[in-house]
This record gives structure tokens, C-alpha cells and sequence, in this order.
């Protein structure tokens, strides 16, 4: 790969990075959304989002946490068993058209999602979710996440938010964490069956690493700024096309 790429790539990740940590999101569908317009081979694609997902993961984790809005008593039914199932969908690895086919829907969710999310207004109530309904759909959750490459996040955040079950900015501190074992769960199955990751990761991880605390520090603090979630928004579905197209 020529260098001028690496660094394109590298910048953009950094950026992807910046926004997602803002609202406790580790960037997966950004970094997928930019492989699938530099032309990745999907066996790449879902490592690599998910080992840059652990770094900007872990920062907006601690961010968020010192800010004090971690609630454990809503974490841990969806982690429960979120974290089996994301390494039992790591160890999976769909075809190259079909990984591309669902990976492009994700992207084109998680447009929608970021776009709908900057038109609404911050919610300040919530109640605590079933038991039963937490676990089941931590379990669904974490499976998707091990087998796309994703965290979870958008998926996550979307279900907390619009059933009440937390509010906005609790939520983003919640989503942190999750992504978090989530990502190193379906990474550690998808090296157990096949390890492939790039030679430029550690500079793609040092840009997502900077990223990700910037946008982690800016978010803890306050609501990001609408506008870049819609800009954000276009890319996602620009990428998710490019991957049905291409598939």
C-alpha cells in the first residue's frame, strides 16, 4: 500500500474515531465504512475494526467513567452474555459477498441511527430494563458484533435510548464499556480460527487512539455537535452502498 494511502486512511480513522468516541461509540462502522471505500478484502475488514475499536473503546471507558456517569446495575445484564456470544460470532467468517452484504446493512443502520440521533433532543428519564430482555438481546447484540466487526454500539445505544431505559448521556457511558469486551471478545474468536491483521495497524491504531480521546474528552463533558453526525451520516451510506453494490 503507498504511503500517501496509509496516511489517508490513518487520517480518516482518526476523525471516525473523534465522533464515535463523543458518544462512547468505539468507531467500528466508520472504520468499516473506510476499508470498504479503500477496497479492503473483508478477511481485513473485521479484525482491524475490531482492534482499533478496543483502543478508542477503552479511552471513551475511562472518560466516561470519571465523569461519573457509569451505571454498573445497567451494564452488566447486557454484557452477561454479550461477551460469549461476540466470540462465538468472531470465530465465524460469512463469505466475502455475504460478509459485504451485511456489513453494507450495518453501515446504512448505523447511518440512519447517527442521523436520526442528532435530530433528538436529549432525554433525561429512564427506568431500569427486565432482566430477561437485557440478557437476550446482549446475546444478540454481541453475536452480530463478533461477526461483522462492530462493537455493538450502534445497536446498543439506539435500544437504551428509545425504550427508556437510559438517558443520553448515561447511555454513551454504557455503550464505552460494552464495545469494549465486546470487541475483545469477537477479536480473540476470530483469532482463534484465522489472524489477519494488517502491517499498518499500529499507526492506524496510534490515529484512532488520538482520536478517540479527543472526541472521548469533548463528549464526557458535553453533546457533540449535530452537524458532524449528519455529515457523519453521508459517509456511512456512501460506504454501506459501495459494499451492496460491490457484492
Amino acid at each position: 500500500m503507498p504511503v500517501s494511502e496509509t496516511i489517508a486512511i490513518g487520517f480518516l480513522f482518526l476523525l471516525g474515531a473523534a465522533l464515535y468516541a463523543s458518544v462512547g461509540h468505539g468507531g467500528a462502522s466508520s472504520y468499516l465504512a473506510v476499508m470498504g471505500l479503500f477496497s479492503f478484502a473483508p478477511a481485513v475488514m473485521k479484525p482491524t475494526a475490531l482492534a482499533l475499536n478496543i483502543l478508542v473503546a477503552a479511552v471513551a471507558t475511562l472518560k466516561f467513567y470519571r465523569a461519573g456517569l457509569f451505571k454498573w446495575q445497567l451494564f452488566w445484564p447486557f454484557a452477561i452474555a454479550s461477551i460469549p456470544a461476540a466470540f462465538f460470532g468472531g470465530t465465524m467468517m460469512l463469505p466475502a459477498r455475504w460478509y459485504k452484504i451485511l456489513v453494507g446493512a450495518v453501515l446504512l443502520y448505523a447511518a440512519v441511527w447517527m442521523f436520526r440521533s442528532s435530530l433528538r433532543p436529549l432525554s433525561k428519564e429512564s427506568r431500569q430494563p427486565p432482566l430477561w430482555a437485557a440478557i437476550a438481546s446482549g446475546a444478540a447484540i454481541g453475536f452480530l458484533s463478533g461477526l461483522t466487526g462492530v462493537g455493538g454500539g450502534i445497536f446498543l445505544s439506539p435500544l437504551l435510548l428509545y425504550t427508556g431505559w437510559s438517558e443520553t448521556r448515561t447511555t454513551s457511558a454504557i455503550a464505552a464499556p460494552f464495545i469494549l469486551v465486546n470487541s475483545v471478545s469477537g477479536l480473540l474468536g476470530h483469532l482463534s480460527s484465522v489472524s489477519q491483521l494488517p502491517p499498518n495497524i499500529p499507526f492506524w491504531g496510534a490515529a484512532a487512539l488520538i482520536g478517540g480521546w479527543i472526541g472521548a474528552s469533548y463528549g464526557s463533558k458535553r453533546a457533540p455537535t449535530p452537524v458532524l453526525r449528519q455529515l457523519l451520516s453521508l459517509v456511512l451510506v456512501v460506504a454501506g452502498a459501495k459494499l451492496l453494490l460491490g457484492a
